[in-house]
């Protein structure tokens, strides 16, 4: 298989195996007139086997988002060729509009033009709590 390398753009790597299309969704990748390049299930010597994305064309990337999937991911800044920077994620404190609270009764369900806020509550289980309801978030990546 041949990917070619990127001159100006973003590398994804060290994205745990499968989880390139939910960024690829939440990043929202399918909106860009740039070539996105997935690789799925590349053999790695740390994780087994890993996803890596490569982005033709430079652009910001939401590292909250990608904290909150996955905060292994590596984050490669790519310009005239070569990698200027290397971003290290970790899970955010707070997610805004990201995540979205599940219980009825919250404000957030009355009050739509409200953001969606989520705390980081249990960093060990990646729970995040509604900051109006303080109702945890079911969804898990």
């Amino acid at each position: 298989m041949n990917i070619d390398s990127i001159h100006n753009g973003v590398v994804l790597d060290h994205i745990q195996a499968g989880k390139s299309m939910e960024i690829y969704k939440y990043l929202h990748l399918d909106e860009l007139d740039c070539s996105v390049a997935i690789i799925k299930n590349v053999r790695s010597g740390r994780m087994g086997k890993k996803d890596i994305i490569k982005i033709d064309s430079p652009m910001e990337v939401d590292l909250n988002v990608l904290g909150y999937i996955d905060p292994n991911i590596t984050v490669n800044i790519i310009r005239d060729g070569v990698c200027i920077e290397k971003k290290h994620l970790e899970l955010p404190e707070k997610l805004i509009n990201i995540i979205h609270c599940n219980n009825p009764r919250c404000i957030t369900m009355a009050e739509s033009q409200l953001d969606a806020i989520f705390v980081l509550s249990n960093p060990e289980k990646h729970t995040y709590r509604c900051a109006y309801c303080d109702t945890a978030s079911d969804k898990k990546f």
